[in-house]
């Protein structure tokens, strides 16, 4: 690669309506500290770094082993009380819908109820982005709509999206909006390369949706190497080694080269690591590189 055009790793901002965040988020799945003032020192370092948009869930904590539903929105409330700073830097994210052991709920009471819980936990009048953690199936998207209309009307929430929803479940609560949602929230990694094909990231595309990315490193294998295809953990040592990154990073880049402009969710809660997260920006992949990593991912060449 000898100039910028062949590089596909996009660094730059994305829009999430009117707010820009970075291309990459701080997620609050792991964010289950005791101490506070350790949860804070994590937060700060992942705003240092530029990643502003935070993304939480009401039902953080409980899936995590911590000690029950809500409680890192909570954590996250706690912290930005003592450093108000941190509100002004941030893109506030978080999700609801899930409600063990039922386990989802959009209906219009619950999720009324839900959202207006994550704001006192949060401790904040409104929630930036708010998005439906998970699809119920047992809610008409028309109920669901005008549910999200009346909390953003109320100014409880500022824009909406969606997370692990089909692109057909998608399209069928955009249909009864009179506002556009703004984000997908789709799992999407060198393991977990379904958004390609399933047209989660096209609609992204068609509908100027920016995708934000759970789990680029597939759990942590990606980061290692480990539980992998033997191809796909040569492959990313390659690239790593040529571009004098990890290959986290080369993970990461390979999320970041998609055209849809994705945000990738990092989960690291070390200061440490979120410090070098950066260096996944700085990779550069074109097109040989990127279909080389999905071929050795799927163990065949494509078609």
């Amino acid at each position: 690669m000898e100039n910028d055009v062949d590089n596909l790793v996009d660094a730059g901002p994305r829009h999430l309506g009117p707010f820009e965040v970075g291309p990459l988020a701080f997620g609050c799945w792991r964010f289950t500290f005791d101490d506070p003032t350790e949860a804070a020192t994590v937060l700060g370092a992942a705003l240092d770094v530029g990643m502003n948009l935070v993304d939480n869930a009401d039902v953080y904590g409980l899936d995590w082993g911590g000690s029950g539903f809500g409680r890192n929105e909570e954590l996250l409330g706690r912290v930005l009380a003592a450093n108000p700073s941190y509100r002004d830097r941030m893109v506030l994210a978080t999700k609801g819908g899930i409600l063990p052991p039922t386990p989802y709920n959009s209906g219009r009471h619950y999720l009324i109820e839900a959202c207006e819980a994550s704001l006192r936990r949060l401790q904040v009048d409104v929630v930036d982005l708010y998005q439906i953690h998970r699809p119920d199936f047992y809610t008409h998207p028309e109920e669901l709509a005008a549910t999200l209309t009346e909390l953003r009307t109320a100014g409880k929430i500022r824009e909406v999206g969606v997370s692990n929803y089909s692109p057909f479940q998608t399209e069928a609560l955009q249909a009864h909006l009179s506002f556009r949602l703004v984000s997908d929230q789709p799992e999407f990694s060198l393991v977990e390369l379904g958004p390609l094909r399933n047209g989660i990231l096209d609609r992204c595309m068609q509908h100027g949706m920016v995708p934000v990315v759970w789990s680029p490193l597939g759990g942590g294998r990606l980061a290692s190497g480990q539980g992998v295809p033997d191809e796909l953990a040569e492959a990313l040592t390659d690239i790593a080694h040529r571009e004098a990154v990890s290959m986290a990073s080369v993970a990461v880049a390979f999320v970041l080269a998609h055209p849809s402009r994705p945000v990738a969710i990092m989960g690291s809660q070390n200061p440490a690591r979120i410090a070098s997260m950066g260096e996944a920006l700085g990779a550069r992949l074109d097109r040989s590189d990127v279909y080389r990593l999905i071929q050795a991912a799927e163990g065949r060449p494509l078609p």
